[in-house]
């Protein structure tokens, strides 16, 4: 089943993609039994920092180790949503203890939370309202930069143009000659 809403395609290093192996995306976590499943696998020593999560496009939660790739955990598709998950256990259950959409390989806008809420509910774990931390992305119009706007400045780091009020990112066509920094800065030839 596909869900509805926007969908975000990869939008990171071109040279990460080649990290990309059968059987390598994050675990597919669609019931609470998955969850649990899941969760039973993981080391002391990994829950002391986030994972990566990935929504695919059927609305499944993708999970992996923090230090995966979100295109990896994704299997190079496009999701419905990405970021960084913590989760801490509660009397009789499982608890998001902070979630956000920060993958600067897909760039999620925040409107993608409710992709996540959705999965989160179908694997059983208690969620807050919304991201604990909202990071808001945007496409440069006049450098094609991709963006990380605080404190609602929305200003080009890179030229100083105003960039736009709206999610923007997917916009991006490779220019010719150039290749795409790990910092996500471009450089030519």
């Amino acid at each position: 089943m596909r869900m509805r809403g926007r969908s975000y395609r990869y939008v990171g290093p071109a040279d990460l993609t080649s990290l990309i192996r059968p059987g390598g995306e994050g675990c597919c976590v669609r019931s609470p039994a998955d969850f649990a499943e899941w969760a039973s696998r993981r080391g002391m020593e990994e829950w002391s920092e986030p994972f990566t999560f990935v929504v695919d496009v059927t609305g499944s939660l993708r999970l992996a180790s923090r230090r995966s790739e979100h295109v990896v955990c994704a299997a190079g598709a496009v999701v419905l949503s990405a970021g960084e998950v913590s989760f801490q256990e509660e009397p009789g259950r499982w608890a998001v203890l902070e979630v956000s959409n920060q993958s600067t390989g897909y760039c999620p806008d925040v409107s993608s939370w409710p992709a996540v809420a959705a999965a989160l509910d179908r694997a059983g774990v208690g969620r807050p309202s919304g991201f604990t931390h909202e990071v808001v992305f945007r496409r440069c119009p006049s450098c094609r930069e991709i963006n990380i706007v605080r404190e609602a400045d929305y200003v080009c780091v890179f030229c100083d143009e105003v960039l736009p009020q709206e999610w923007n990112v997917d916009g991006h066509r490779e220019v010719p000659g150039r290749r795409r920094l790990p910092s996500g800065r471009e450089h030519g030839g």
